[in-house]
């Protein structure tokens, strides 16, 4: 079976002028349906730009990467974009929100964009808020909520078009720690219920709570490791 993700030799090198920084180098890995991998390492490691590379946002100058077992490097920006809007999900740390619509309308964005008849993308909109347990905030324009509510938000956007995987990059920086225990304790629920989780973060509490550790240090992999006793955070909210 093929993986979800598969990389070979993925390699990053940003060129100002006449200097160039490598900022990925020979990563070779995959990623399985349904893992939750923990992407951890200090700042300018690359672990964020090797996010972007495999959540299609940008591309790598060197090396392949796979998604569902094809070959996508050549894609056209048009192709790339069917994919983020199909297959991906993403939560980011700054939530990337439009403050002034309402949690309602903020979660069903990606729908309208995909073409999705209004009363269908309501009705799934208001089945992802629910499921974060922002049933009471659905006509609260986003500008009103907490950080923790903000991010609760984004993971109801990021699964309405039922994506194979979510990348999360850095969900709990911006957030204090009991909300971010709740943000984090979401991303478990969900990588139990079948979904593909990727997550950038520095702190190890985060990792620690992933079934899998890959450990990048100046672009490379340092070391990639099952985690034998995931960290499993309680939280509030979700619904069964």
């Amino acid at each position: 079976m093929d993986a979800l993700i598969r990389t070979e030799k993925l390699a990053k090198i940003y060129t100002n002028e006449d200097i160039s920084t490598v900022a990925l180098e020979h990563i070779t890995f995959s990623i399985q349906e349904g893992e939750f991998v923990a992407i951890v390492g200090p700042s300018g490691s690359g672990k964020s730009t090797l996010m972007q590379i495999l959540g299609c946002l940008d591309r790598p100058t060197g090396g392949k990467y796979f998604f569902e077992g094809k070959e996508i490097n050549n894609y056209t920006d048009d192709e790339f974009a069917q994919i983020r809007n199909e297959k991906i999900g993403f939560v980011f740390q700054a939530f990337n929100l439009l403050p002034r619509l309402t949690v309602l309308e903020n979660v069903a964005l990606p729908l309208m964009y995909k073409g999705v008849a209004p009363k269908e993308r309501i009705k799934t909109a208001k089945e992802m808020i629910d499921l974060v347990g922002l049933s009471d905030r659905t006509d609260y324009q986003t500008s009103r909520l907490s950080g923790g509510q903000k991010q609760r938000v984004a993971i109801a956007r990021a699964l309405v078009n039922n994506p194979k995987i979510i990348f999360a990059d850095e969900p709990t920086g911006n957030l204090d720690s009991k909300s971010g225990g709740v943000v984090l304790g979401f991303l478990q629920e969900l990588n139990d219920r079948g979904h593909t989780i990727v997550i950038v973060t520095h702190e190890s509490y985060v990792a620690e709570a992933s079934g899998r550790i890959v450990h990048i240090i100046d672009g490379k992999i340092d070391k990639d490791e099952k985690v034998i006793h995931r960290r499993v955070v309680a939280q509030e909210g979700f619904r069964k």
